[in-house]
């Protein structure tokens, strides 16, 4: 056996797979990056300005500060603060009809709670799809991911067996007679990837999945704008209230003042939370938006570069029809995970060189290219130059 010929078998038995992808597909990212950002942002945001509230809380102390009256002594005083704060009403005197309007000022000190809240809603879908489709979706992966490889390895063998009808036979016309017979009867071919991707763009369980969680936090975000524009928005620019401590046993007392005048110390921290809040769920809204577009095209940059395989034909038996369907939703997971598949950083230099090979006639699948970059091309029969370049126009 020459040097050529040891050669070849040893680049072609180095071009199979090995099986160790136990260990490896443990780490499956089951969320597309931008999901992954939004879900962060979303949830993490509200917890460090909540983080950013309390810290102010404990730091300096109490968030009012109140006038009290010069005879007040200091546990008057601080009585004064206390009791304004429980209340946190403010009460306007109505010129028309003389009496006072009240005012809750309650956003002040429901903010550290309601940015728990908003973090614990939007955490909710993450928590849907987690539960509803992250079991089916990891099933779905590791098996595609797994048979890909097979057929990637299934192709390596059809190589390795035109090698040996090649390094067996004398006769240059058998070789072409089976390489015309593989392109024909598809050798080693395993339809049941091609079945199970086709079944599942039958499917809608995961892209119904994705579209509720996408829609669910598009519909938190709403509210929580209302909520911001109601509430925040209403008490944006108070400052500074009337309260007033003329309840219970001190109703009837002469020497205290019917309104007593407050100091909101914390404003700047509501207007910062306030403000900061919606501007980002106001970046986040167009990054939703673009996750829930790309279920409206194909990507078919992977499939087209498994196309080289001799049994791998999804796309060009245009079996692709609307993408709103599980297919699509696992073919940007594919994507996602693309460390995982060994086979498509070889097929993808593969693909490359056969784009710049000059006899493109002669190549149509992973068979011919590796048998080519064997350097086992032979001076093809004329009659069967001419047969090929029929088939191939």
């Amino acid at each position: 056996m020459s040097l050529a010929h040891t050669a070849a078998e040893y680049m072609l038995s180095d071009a199979l797979l090995p099986d160790y992808r136990g260990l490896r597909l443990k780490g499956l990212r089951l969320e597309l990056p931008l999901d992954r950002m939004v879900k962060f942002v979303a949830v993490g945001f509200p917890l460090l300005l909540m983080s950013l509230a309390f810290a102010q809380e404990f730091s300096s102390g109490s968030p009012i500060s109140c006038f009290s009256p010069s005879n007040f002594s200091v546990q008057q005083a601080a009585y004064v603060d206390s009791s304004c704060w429980d209340s946190l009403v403010h009460h306007e005197q109505d010129d028309k009809q003389g009496q006072y309007k009240m005012k809750s000022l309650w956003p002040h000190k429901a903010l550290p709670y309601s940015l728990l809240a908003l973090a614990v809603a939007m955490y909710l879908p993450v928590l849907l799809w987690q539960y509803a489709a992250v079991p089916a979706l990891s099933s779905d992966l590791l098996f595609i991911i797994s048979e890909l490889d097979k057929s990637y390895n299934r192709s390596i063998r059809l190589v390795q067996h035109m090698v040996k009808i090649w390094q067996k036979s004398s006769d240059p016309h058998v070789f072409w007679d089976e390489l015309e017979k593989a392109r024909k009867e598809r050798y080693f071919e395993f339809p049941l990837l091609e079945r199970y991707l086709a079944c599942k763009q039958r499917s809608h369980s995961l892209v119904a999945t994705y579209l509720l969680r996408n829609t669910i936090l598009l519909l938190f975000i709403s509210a929580t704008f209302l909520y911001l524009g109601h509430f925040h928005l209403d008490v944006f620019f108070q400052e500074e209230f009337s309260c007033s401590i003329k309840r219970g046993f001190l109703s009837d007392e002469i020497h205290v003042p019917d309104l007593i005048t407050c100091r909101l110390t914390f404003l700047s921290v509501f207007q910062i939370v306030s403000l900061s809040s919606v501007a980002i769920y106001t970046l986040l809204v167009p990054v939703i938006l673009y996750n829930l577009t790309r279920l409206c095209k194909w990507d078919k940059r992977l499939l087209s570069i498994y196309e080289m395989l001799p049994a791998f034909d999804l796309l060009s038996r245009k079996m692709l029809g609307c993408p709103i369907n599980d297919l699509n939703v696992i073919l940007l997971f594919l994507r996602a995970n693309i460390s995982e598949l060994i086979s498509f950083s070889w097929l993808s230099v593969l693909c490359v060189l056969k784009d710049t090979t000059t006899q493109k006639h002669n190549i149509d699948t992973v068979v011919d290219f590796m048998t080519l970059l064997a350097g086992l091309e032979p001076s093809k029969p004329k009659h069967l130059t001419h047969r090929v370049c029929d088939e191939h126009p």
